[in-house]
């Protein structure tokens, strides 16, 4: 077995326990990782602090630096792609996919400008304004793309001139363990610390003295208590939360154009994806025909093992996502939603379930109301398009939305009474890219992710004036 150890102060770092890596397309454990110490939490940080500095000062060398760990993560795509799918469960071409995606993010960053603006250059005095680094940087990933979503910080962070110290999910620590091990041939020892542990570390690096920001994606509940803790010294956040994203087909889509790139949508990494469908708001009296269409389109997946030849959908992440994934079918089989296919954990070991489309769902049903992060999508009747959209904004999350429609001016004129971060017409997540900002409203998050805005989040401004020149 592969012994996995923490980078910290630029050096492998193992640690005196360790917590078990379930591999979700069996259910058994099949690797261990470090339990990283509070010790180890404070050389970490440390380390972070002493690099900064240096680093700070060094904008060629953080530009050079972020081109070369592209770079290196390619040179290793194959071996990090067999480390997501196996801690992760995504079939093994996705997970190639977010390992390139992790590299096109830290290319765009090496070439962005950082912020800076000279407001007055004249004969009365002159003032500048500086975008400058935070400092060290607490970053806290999640489990569903825990590459990606940790270059997704560390690339703008590094940029801006900070130092980190990540911590990847416990379900899936394997492969930025790995990424940060690395990274160590790139990167001056301390800009970069990536730790592993159980709870309580995340409550740790939250409640440290020492980070001046904590970017951190996952659940809203668990934002709730990153942002409560940070309040404590001010530290700043960004806050990357749950969404239970609308999708909303307008009386004149067809379900056979439309209800393929929308099952594509709901179900790709086992629906484990913050901005993907999570209920589909139809006319009422196109209801069946829709259904028919998305559970024809939804019970063709190939669902197996990542590491299977032609899988598109693997098992559910870890086995707690799975019995709520149960339950909320269950419950919302009880309250009149009648499963279209799908319905069930299929008859193998793992956390696999079925592909499932339930149709007569309405809101006030949990599968509706909550993020249900899995391979189950609801689809609700509606009346007039306005009362779907009213539906759509009555939820606590704001994240992304989707209008569908061959009529594009009409779908956009309803996409713009949605209140949510991202809307896309005749797709879905089309908005998540490296160059545009990508956030949520409500309980869905604070602050921005990606692109310019996402750099600044990294920055504090920093105001020089004086006199004119004799």
């Amino acid at each position: 077995m592969t012994e996995f150890t923490m980078t910290i102060a630029g050096e492998p770092a193992a640690s005196a326990s360790t917590f078990g890596v379930v591999d979700p397309a069996t259910g058994r454990t099949f690797a261990q990782a470090p339990d990283c110490t509070p010790g180890q939490l404070d050389a970490a940080m440390t380390a972070a602090s002493r690099a900064q500095p240096a680093w700070g000062r060094d904008e060629r060398g953080r530009r050079d630096a972020l081109r070369e760990a592209a770079d290196l993560l390619e040179a290793h795509t194959d071996r990090l792609a067999e480390l997501i799918t196996a801690e992760q469960g995504k079939p093994l071409d996705q997970a190639r996919d977010e390992v390139t995606a992790s590299a096109v993010w830290l290319r765009h960053y090496a070439g962005m400008e950082l912020p800076h603006e000279i407001v007055q250059d004249d004969d009365q005095g002159r003032a500048e304004i500086v975008a400058c680094p935070l400092g060290v940087v607490a970053a806290i990933a999640p489990w569903n793309f825990p590459v990606v979503l940790a270059v997704w910080k560390i690339a703008p962070a590094l940029l801006a001139g900070n130092t980190m110290v990540l911590k990847p999910s416990p379900y899936t620590p394997l492969a930025t363990l790995y990424m940060g091990e690395l990274l160590r041939n790139c990167l001056p020892a301390g800009v970069l610390n990536v730790i592993s542990g159980q709870d309580p570390l995340g409550a740790s690096m939250a409640a440290h003295p020492i980070p001046r920001k904590i970017s951190f994606t996952g659940s809203t509940a668990t934002g709730r208590r990153v942002a409560a803790t940070a309040a404590g010294d001010l530290k700043r956040v960004t806050l990357e939360l749950g969404g239970n994203d609308p999708a909303i087909v307008l009386p004149d889509a067809e379900p056979e154009e439309f209800a393929a790139p929308i099952v594509q949508s709901a179900f790709v990494n086992s629906g484990q994806v913050c901005f993907a469908v999570k209920r589909l708001y139809v006319p009422a009296r196109r209801h069946d025909a829709w259904v028919q269409a998305l559970a024809t389109e939804a019970a063709a997946l190939r669902v197996g093992a990542g590491h299977d030849d032609g899988v598109q959908m693997g098992p559910l992440s870890n086995r707690a996502q799975f019995e709520r994934v149960s339950a909320l079918v269950d419950d919302a089989r009880s309250r009149g939603a009648l499963v279209a296919t799908g319905g069930a954990a299929l008859p193998r070991e793992g956390y696999f379930y079925a592909p499932t489309v339930l149709a007569s769902a309405a809101d006030g049903m949990a599968v509706v109301d909550e993020e249900q992060f899995g391979p189950v999508l609801p689809v609700v009747p509606y009346g007039e398009p306005s009362d779907a959209a009213a539906a759509a904004n009555a939820s606590e999350y704001g994240l992304t939305a989707s209008v569908w429609s061959p009529d594009t001016d009409r779908a956009d004129d309803l996409a713009r009474s949605l209140e949510c971060g991202q809307v896309s017409i005749n797709a879905h997540g089309t908005g998540v890219r490296p160059d545009l900002p990508f956030g949520g409203f409500k309980a869905s998050g604070i602050g921005m992710e990606n692109g310019r805005w996402g750099l600044e989040e990294f920055t504090r401004l920093q105001v020089f004036t004086r006199p004119p020149k004799e």
